[in-house]
């Protein structure tokens, strides 16, 4: 198969394109990118104003699969129990809608290996997120330092 070249004509055709609606999309891509950042500060605010003085510090999201459940909630849950707000991926659907832990899961969650995973909460710093995912599919084929090593990085920033 070879690829047949674009004319002269074609691209001229494409940036002239672009050029036309350049002025209507940057504004709205702009528009979309603040207020991405306004949410997201205003989950953190959030997140320090309710959560932290209660103690709160944590986001703790896992599920019943047979693969992490045992370990996450024996190993790692231990080591944030009383400082965690705990959601479980598999009750999702008894979840109450617009919940600030949801709202905050779905934000700092992403659309990807988001189960399980810890995220750690400090005041006027970023939120630190240990995503146990990846590691849990080495974990799944007896590679167990990823998991562990996650578990002690996860340790030390306690």
């Amino acid at each position: 198969m070879s690829r047949q070249p674009i004319t002269v004509r074609n691209r001229i055709g494409k940036i002239a394109l672009i050029v036309v609606f350049l002025p209507l999309i940057l504004p709205l891509f702009l528009l979309a990118v603040a207020l991405f950042a306004l949410h997201r500060l205003s989950l953190y605010l959030l997140v320090w104003l309710l959560w932290l003085p209660k103690g709160k510090d944590t986001l703790f999201v896992f599920s019943n699969s047979p693969i992490w459940h045992d370990y996450m909630s024996q190993q790692v849950l231990p080591l944030v129990q009383d400082r965690a707000v705990v959601l479980n991926w598999s009750e999702r659907s008894t979840w109450r809608k617009w919940r600030l832990s949801q709202q905050v899961f779905y934000s700092f969650g992403g659309r990807r290996e988001f189960n399980p995973m810890v995220i750690i909460f400090r005041p006027i710093r970023r939120a630190k997120v240990f995503r146990f995912w990846s590691a849990f599919k080495g974990w799944k084929h007896g590679h167990a330092e990823n998991v562990e090593g996650l578990t002690n990085s996860l340790r030390t920033s306690l």
